[in-house]
């Protein structure tokens, strides 16, 4: 008889776990079942994959198959001797006979939950007809745009979607479905929402899948998010830099006055603690000002005079490090 690779037909290892190859045989029998799939071939995967997973999810049978030893899919053996003592049970092996034959000749049989089609419908039977175990519905997966705004108050916002459904006529068909979601606040970039059974349609009973929304957080004019954090660029005056100063600075949540202290520097972060997208429960992220040092765009004789005035009474230089020559090492 030729052999067959059961752990290759469902993609796992030969030490998988029970749930590990349930969890393979569930995720390929969504793919492959006759009720949905549409790729030429996908009823005799179906029958293979079931064949498998009735093998190596029965201890027994999996215990028995594992005995057989290993072997490239296709080539040619017998059981030994010896596994023929421990495993048979009086069903005696024929020569023409695949391996699942072998399985229920040893008493391991088809109508006890065995390699038949009529253990799980629709691979046997009419498409769509005779499903005896229930597939869950396909998830779906949806992207929404939302305001900074948006995330940081909460939010409703409608989605539409085409989600595979099994028509009264056995077919898989696309059906078009809208509605309306509650995003709660907190939310941030990349966050993926679950809603449960809103996805498509269950097979032979089976729960519907689930919708997932995808968060996008559009460019805002003033912030940029990082997270829960928001980054503003802050420019400041000169002598607003040099001797400090009372400025309001912008939030999500209105003007907020700050102190500036003297001596800021461009780059230097000014951090307004709770001032970000707030958390899905308490707290929120913090509102970061970076400051920029900024020039008027014209200056008067006035300014120029004071700027004069400024450069000689100082003597502050701000390249002294670039004056001293470079030492090796």
């Amino acid at each position: 008889m030729k052999f067959k690779d059961y752990y290759a037909s469902l993609g796992v290892e030969r030490g998988a776990s029970a749930e590990e190859i349930k969890k393979a045989y569930r995720k390929l029998a969504r793919q492959y079942h006759p009720d949905v799939a549409k790729e030429e071939g996908a009823e005799e995967t179906f029958k293979e994959i079931s064949e498998a997973y009735q093998t190596l999810s029965d201890p027994e049978k999996r215990q028995a198959y594992d005995d057989l030893g290993r072997h490239r899919p296709g080539d040619e053996f017998h059981p030994s001797p010896e596994w023929e003592t421990r495993f048979s049970r009086g069903g005696g092996r024929q020569q023409e006979v695949d391996l699942a034959d072998l399985f229920e000749q040893m008493g391991f049989g088809r109508g006890a939950g065995g390699f038949g089609g009529g253990g799980f419908g629709g691979a046997g039977g009419p498409r769509g007809q005779g499903a005896a175990f229930p597939i869950r519905g396909q998830d779906v997966e949806v992207a929404t745009e939302l305001t900074l705004e948006q995330a940081a108050h909460g939010t409703e916002v409608a989605f539409s979607l085409s989600v595979p459904v099994l028509g009264a006529d056995g077919r898989v068909e696309k059906q078009s479905r809208s509605g309306r979601i509650r995003v709660p606040r907190g939310v941030v970039e990349g966050e993926r929402l679950r809603v449960p059974g809103k996805g498509g349609d269950g097979i032979a009973g089976g729960a519907p899948g689930d919708l997932y929304l995808e968060v996008r957080l559009a460019p805002h004019p003033r912030f940029r998010a990082v997270g829960h954090d928001l980054y503003l660029e802050l420019p400041i005056a000169p002598w607003e830099a040099a001797l400090g100063a009372e400025i309001s600075v912008p939030s999500l949540d209105g003007p907020v006055a700050v102190t500036l202290k003297p001596g800021m520097r461009s780059g230097q972060k000014l951090r307004l603690a709770g001032k970000g997208l707030p958390h899905r429960r308490d707290g929120a992220g913090d509102l970061y000002g970076v400051i920029q040092i900024v020039l008027p765009e014209t200056i008067g004789e006035r300014e120029q005079a004071l700027y004069r005035e400024l450069a000689e009474a100082s003597a502050f230089s701000p390249r002294h490090h670039l004056e001293a020559p470079p030492t090796d090492g």
